[in-house]
């Protein structure tokens, strides 16, 4: 088992106690960068290699894996897309490991584990967690839950931890 599924089955399990209040202003940071994403527009993909696996309703995508959608693109070395196939196709869930990468507009987030789940409209990015909003505004997690639908962002530390982030000022006086 690798560490990064290691550490999202754990999160998982154990669950999160609680969300760290003096953070409210730094878990908007993500959902004003991916506020507005069209969670309906198709979703294009590319990777070195390209495993259906039919029967199981699902794509393996392995190396150099770009995935966009809109104006949002993700970047991971590995990637499974379930669908579902009842009259057309349709992708129900996207699960991105060994370091991934999304992008939008000029604010990004890292993480170990990625899964978006597009019934919900939910990305959960799992494992340092690290969001960088330009312009000194950056945060520091363990778990980051963007719900694309209602703009929120919800960030935990998970077991031990803590959330930390910078606040940039304005040099207006």
């Amino acid at each position: 088992m690798t560490p990064a599924l290691s550490r999202t089955l754990r999160y998982g399990i154990g669950g999160f106690v609680a969300a760290l209040a003096g953070i409210v202003a730094l878990e908007g940071l993500a959902a004003q960068g991916f506020a507005g994403h069209d969670s309906n527009a198709p979703v294009n993909y590319s990777a070195d290699r390209i495993e259906l696996q039919d029967k199981a309703s699902r794509v393996v995508l392995s190396g150099n894996v770009q995935i966009t959608q809109g104006d949002l693109t993700l970047t991971a070395p590995r990637t499974t897309v379930s669908y579902t196939n009842e009259g057309s196709l349709k992708i129900q869930r996207l699960d991105a490991v060994g370091g991934v990468s999304v992008r939008r507009g000029g604010e990004s987030a890292r993480g170990d584990v990625a899964v978006y789940d597009f019934n919900k409209r939910i990305i959960t990015m799992v494992g340092n967690v690290a969001l960088d909003r330009g312009g000194g505004d950056t945060l520091r997690s363990g778990r980051m839950v963007i719900d694309l639908a209602s703009h929120n962002t919800v960030t935990d530390a998970g077991p031990g931890g803590r959330v930390s982030g910078t606040f940039s000022v304005s040099g207006k006086k």
